[in-house]
């Protein structure tokens, strides 16, 4: 593999409020060998990045990169090859905005993730967590209320984002499922969603055993459980029953955000979702039922994200977004960037979101030994979050694993 090295590197990674001075960084192997002002390497090919911000790949925590569609009842129906090629187009999108990891919350397998990884689909890295765990008449269950038809074929589509699994025994084999199929971490719709048709928000889903046992499965693994989550009272719920990373939370309290980070838990809020379908989401193909959910959660998320960033709680950035609305990835980092500080922001998309993936030292970071992921933006981020948006127009430089997966301009 190719070594390089990169020359006058003004990096901004979120860890402070100005670029560094410019530094010199080695590449060899696919990996980061050595940062400094300079460094005694000599590349097989060198890139000169004068006038431009130097950034880690960016990571996404909450993608859904199967949902090709808003209607997710319709897209789990869908064959598993159409989802699979849409998926991989979903995919290289992504990639081209500069998100070099993504977690997938929902839906993604490991076949997937081997395309990603063999070079079938040239797409961001792929953490995946399998089908999310739902109970019947959870979130994921995308029969309407009147609708008793089997669902077991949720488990089997690519389509789906998760599977249905009602009491312990079946939780448990659920949970197990997914992880020898080669989920990393584990998802729990432990709270009612906006996106399916019969679990209002704040809908105490799954009993705390059957919550209890999923944590004890997952620290048997040695991985984690994410869960779904916005009502305060649910999130108490998970907390106390072992649960360390929530999705969304935009209904928790201050109370629970002061525990939340007393105890060191993660918190991934994805504004964004609320912010594009309270304006498009019924044109974006919506069911009227979820697109009435929306004002419940969308202004008091924001509001909360100050209250989470002020009592330091750690936040990955999330995206969350459905079909066509995936183009608007992105759009998290301005609107963010209008009740945080812009470094802030940056950092839940880079040293944050690698703590909540549980991968620091591998992305969202240039030092030694991590992967070679990095973008060069056309201008300064912190000055300008719009730079990170417009489908990655701003960076003439996206490089993975230390291959420019896009190079343009005089780069």
């Amino acid at each position: 593999m190719t070594s390089i090295l990169i020359k006058n590197a003004c990096i901004v990674d979120g860890s402070q409020d100005r670029p560094t001075d410019p530094m010199q960084i080695a590449i060899e192997s696919g990996k980061i060998k050595e940062v400094a002002p300079t460094v005694s390497f000599t590349g097989d090919e060198e890139i000169d990045l004068k006038g431009y911000t130097v950034m880690p790949g960016l990571v996404d925590c909450h993608v859904h990169t199967i949902a090709a569609s808003a209607n997710l009842g319709a897209n789990a129906a869908a064959p598993s090859s159409l989802i699979a090629a849409k998926s991989a187009r979903l995919m290289y999108q992504m990639l081209m905005r500069g998100f070099t990891t993504v977690r997938d919350l929902g839906g993604a397998d490991r076949g997937l993730q081997q395309a990603v990884e063999q070079g079938y689909f040239i797409a961001p890295r792929l953490v995946i967590c399998g089908k999310a765990l739902s109970q019947t008449g959870g979130h994921t269950d995308y029969r309407g209320p009147y609708d008793n038809r089997p669902v077991e074929w949720y488990a089997n589509q690519l389509g789906s984002m998760g599977r249905i699994c009602d009491g312990l025994p079946e939780v448990l084999r659920a949970a197990r499922e997914e992880i020898k199929s080669g989920a990393q971490f584990i998802k729990v719709m432990a709270d009612g969603g906006v996106s399916s048709p019969s679990d209002p928000v704040g809908y105490l889903v799954f009993s705390t055993e059957e919550l209890k046992a999923l944590v004890e499965i997952a620290d048997n693994f040695g991985t984690y459980v994410a869960a779904h989550l916005y009502a305060d009272e649910a999130i108490v719920r998970a907390l106390d029953c072992g649960i360390t990373c929530i999705e969304h939370g935009n209904l928790i309290s201050d109370d629970t955000i002061a525990r939340v980070a007393r105890e060191g838990a993660v918190v991934v809020p994805t504004n964004i979702t609320y912010d594009l379908l309270a304006r498009r989401g019924a044109e974006f193909g919506l069911q009227p039922a979820s697109v009435a959910k929306i004002e419940d959660v969308r202004l008091p998320g924001l509001e909360r994200l100050v209250k989470m960033h002020d009592a330091g709680v750690t936040m990955g950035y999330g995206s969350d977004l459905l079909g066509g609305m995936q183009s608007e990835q992105s759009g998290e980092f301005p609107l963010r960037g209008r009740y945080i500080p812009a470094h802030d922001v940056i950092r839940s998309a880079t040293l944050d979101a690698a703590k909540v993936l549980r991968m620091e030292g591998q992305i969202g970071a240039l030092v030694p030994g991590a992967f070679a992921d990095l973008v060069a933006v056309d201008g300064n981020p912190l000055d300008n979050l719009d730079l990170l948006t417009e489908q990655g127009a701003h960076m003439p430089l996206i490089m993975q694993n230390g291959v420019a997966v896009k190079r343009t301009g005089s780069l």
